[in-house]
């Protein structure tokens, strides 16, 4: 589950540095009946304000009241789901960083000492992570000794365990 809002990664036109963070702080303009929003961003480096672009020249009845109300308040949620949202992404050409951003909740360890153990692994939120790093963590193991596992033949699952995953799967550890 997320912890915080990710770091996102677009170029510093201010400094060179690539890496911002967002706060959930909205800037909504209004020209006659038309709107433009943006999320804001600070640069880690130097503190400069950069500005995503959420809604572009859009017609004030088209967009829904709720959306505009959290925009006022500065919603952090919202600010989350923007920066999850693709078409965001593309439009103003950024990259998302997890690092740190997210932690594992297991249930407890007691289930570790079974001979074999049945694992459903559930998403709060779609971020990437290495199946085999969460496996690692929430196993107690090292990532040599989960690879390993896996090339035994002792960690099965139906998805990939290589590269990156961010929608549920489940596995089995056979000890």
């Amino acid at each position: 589950m997320p912890t915080c809002l990710p770091t996102v990664l677009r170029r510093c036109h201010a400094c060179a540095s690539e890496r911002f963070r967002a706060n959930g702080k909205f800037r909504v303009n209004a020209n006659h009946k038309l709107l433009d929003a943006w999320l804001l961003v600070l640069c880690t480096a130097c503190g400069d304000t950069a500005k995503l672009t959420v809604l572009e020249r859009m017609n004030v009845r088209s967009v829904r009241p709720e959306l505009l109300d959290r925009m006022h308040d500065n919603d952090p949620g919202l600010a989350a789901e923007l920066l999850q949202d693709p078409v965001v992404r593309r439009r103003n050409r950024i990259a998302l960083d997890w690092d740190g951003a997210w932690r594992l909740d297991t249930g407890g360890s007691d289930h570790l000492d079974r001979e074999v153990i049945d694992v459903s692994v559930r998403f709060a939120a779609r971020i990437p992570v290495r199946p085999v790093r969460l496996i690692a963590e929430g196993c107690g193991l090292s990532r040599a000794e989960v690879e390993r596992l896996i090339t035994e033949g002792k960690l099965v699952s139906a998805v990939r365990l290589s590269g990156k995953l961010s929608g549920d799967f489940t596995f089995t550890l056979k000890r």
